[in-house]
C-alpha cells in the first residue's frame, strides 16, 4: 500500500492588502528530512509505505499570489505524476486560503489532485476547524476531519485521525461517503473558542454523536470569517460508509450549531482599545493581558498597525510591553544606532496603510537580536516596544524571553493576538481582549462584504438553516 503525503496551508484574509508570495510559504519536499517529523502516528502502520512530496505552509496574511499558488500546485501534480500509481493521499490542509483572482482554493487543489491520482485513489484530508467548504471539495475529498479545539491544541491527534481513517478504508476496501451540511453562520474564532460555551458542550458530544451514529468521522467547522468569498460559512461534516449515518450525524451536529448561535460570545471581558488600557492600569492582578484583536497576524491581519502603541503612550501606561510591530525600515535604524542609543523610528502603516498610519516615537535601544527574522526592543516612555524585521507572533514565553522580556514582570503585555495561546494564557492574570482596528477586526457586521452566500447569520438575523 503507497500512500503520498503532501499539502497547502494558509489563512487568506481578503480585506488584508498585504500579499502571499511564494517566499512567505515554508515547503518541506521529498529530501526533507523533518517532512516526516509532524507525523510520529506513521509508525503504526509497518505495512504501509508513506511518501512524503510537497507541503506548504504560511503565516496567515492576505490572498496567496495566483503565480506563488499555481508553481506549488505544478510542482505537487509533477511529483504526483512521477511517483504514482497510489492507493491513497493524505493532504495536510488548513482550508481558508484565498488565491488572488480565484474563489475556492482548496476546491481547486483538490480537483488537481483527483484528476491526476484517478477516480479509484482514495484522498484524505486533515483540517483547521476555520477553514471553509464546498461543494467542489466534498466532490474531490472522499474524507475530512478536522479539528475539535481553539486554541488549537490537538492538531496533532487530527492528523493522525485523518490517516487513520484512510488506512484503515484501503485495508477494509471501504469507498466512503460525505455528507456537508452548510449552517449560515459566520463568527469569528474569539467567540467560538472550545473553551467556553457554547463552543465546549458542542464540541464535547462529537464523539459521542461518532458513537451513536456509527460514523467513521463527525466534524463541526467554524469557518473563517474574514474571507469574502461565496464559500464563507460554518458546516457541519460526517464521513461514513453509510449514506443515512453520515446524514444523520452531520445534520444532528449542524443542528445543536445553529440553535447555538446566539449564544457566541468573547470569552474575556471585551472592550474598545481606551477602555481596556485603562480597565488594565486599574486591575489589582498583573500582569494584565490585551489581545490587540484587529491586527493580529495570526488570523491574517497585517500586523502593523500601531493603534493600540499610540493610545498606551497617549494614555501613559507606566509598564508595559508591546509585541510587536514589524518593520524593515525601523529595524535598518535600531541596527545603525545599536544598543543603548537614543532613536526616533516611524512606527508601522507601511503593510496596512488603510487600517493604520505611522506612528513617530523617540526611546532607547534596550536589546538587539540578530537572525533569520531580526528583532528588537526600544523603550519609548514606559512601554517596551518589541520591533521585528518581518511579522512575528509573539505566542509562547520564550518568544519574549528571546528578547530579555520576561511578561510576568511587566504590568500590561498587549499582543497582537485574539483569543490566548494556552502559555499567554497561562501567565496572564487577567486577560482582555481590545476592539481595535484592522483587516481581521471583530466587528464583523460592519466589515464591507459583497459576496458572501446570504442570508446569513448575525449579518441577517433572520437566516434560516
Amino acid at each position: 500500500m503507497k500512500i503520498a503525503i503532501a499539502g497547502i496551508a494558509t489563512e487568506s484574509c481578503t480585506f488584508s492588502s498585504l500579499p502571499t508570495r511564494l517566499e512567505d510559504f515554508r515547503v518541506h519536499r521529498e529530501e526533507d528530512p523533518e517532512f516526516l517529523m509532524d507525523y510520529p502516528s506513521l509508525v503504526g502502520y509497518p505495512d504501509v509505505t508513506f511518501v512524503p512530496l510537497l507541503r506548504a505552509r504560511a503565516m496567515p496574511g492576505g490572498p496567496v499570489e495566483r503565480t506563488a499558488y499555481d508553481a506549488l500546485k505544478g510542482e505537487l501534480v509533477e511529483r504526483l505524476q512521477a511517483g504514482g500509481p497510489w492507493d491513497g493521499v493524505f493532504l495536510d490542509m488548513h482550508g481558508a486560503m484565498n488565491v488572488a483572482g480565484m474563489d475556492d482554493a482548496e476546491g481547486d487543489w483538490y480537483a488537481a489532485v483527483r484528476n491526476t491520482v484517478g477516480e479509484d485513489c482514495l484522498i484524505s484530508a486533515s483540517y483547521d476547524l476555520h477553514g471553509n467548504i464546498s461543494a467542489r471539495i466534498v466532490h474531490n475529498l472522499d474524507m475530512l476531519t478536522a479539528f475539535r479545539t481553539a486554541p488549537h491544541v490537538d492538531y496533532m491527534e487530527t492528523r493522525a485521525r485523518a490517516i487513520e481513517m484512510l488506512v484503515r478504508c484501503l485495508r477494509e476496501g471501504v469507498r466512503p461517503v460525505m455528507r456537508w451540511v452548510p449552517v449560515p453562520v459566520i463568527l469569528p474564532g474569539e467567540r467560538t473558542s472550545t473553551e467556553w460555551e457554547p463552543g465546549q458542550s458542542i464540541y464535547s458530544q462529537i464523539p459521542e454523536i461518532i458513537t451513536q451514529t456509527g460514523v467513521l468521522d463527525a466534524s463541526m467547522l467554524v469557518g473563517y470569517v474574514w474571507a469574502d468569498e461565496p464559500r464563507t460559512t460554518a458546516s457541519a461534516i460526517a464521513v461514513a460508509a453509510d449514506v443515512t449515518a453520515a446524514d444523520q450525524a452531520s445534520q444532528w451536529l449542524a443542528q445543536l450549531y445553529w440553535e447555538a448561535r446566539g449564544q457566541f460570545n468573547f470569552g474575556v471581558p471585551t472592550y474598545e482599545p481606551d477602555a481596556c488600557i485603562e480597565q488594565a492600569m486599574q486591575a489589582a492582578d498583573r500582569p494584565v493581558f490585551i489581545s490587540d484583536s484587529g491586527d493580529n497576524p495570526t488570523a491574517g491581519g497585517v500586523g502593523d498597525v500601531p493603534y493600540m502603541l499610540g493610545r498606551m503612550l497617549a494614555l501613559k501606561v507606566p509598564d508595559a510591553v508591546y509585541a510587536s510591530i514589524p518593520d524593515a525600515a525601523a529595524m535598518d535604524v535600531i541596527r545603525a544606532a545599536g544598543v543603548g542609543q537614543t532613536v526616533t523610528l516611524s512606527l508601522g502603516g507601511k503593510l496596512d496603510p488603510v487600517n493604520g498610519q505611522p506612528l513617530t516615537v523617540t526611546g532607547q535601544v534596550l536589546t538587539l537580536l540578530e537572525g533569520d527574522n531580526p528583532q528588537a526592543v526600544v523603550k519609548v516612555d514606559g512601554v517596551r516596544v518589541i520591533v521585528t524585521q518581518r511579522r512575528k507572533p509573539f505566542h509562547y514565553e520564550a518568544d519574549f524571553q528571546a528578547v530579555g522580556i520576561e511578561p510576568t514582570q511587566h504590568a500590561l503585555v498587549v499582543v497582537k493576538i485574539g483569543y490566548l495561546v494556552p502559555d499567554l494564557k497561562r501567565m496572564a492574570r487577567t486577560a482582555l481582549l481590545a476592539l481595535s482596528p484592522g483587516a481581521v477586526n471583530q466587528d464583523i457586521v460592519r466589515l464591507p462584504y459583497q459576496r458572501l452566500t446570504r442570508p446569513i447569520y448575525p449579518l441577517d438575523p433572520d437566516a434560516t438553516l
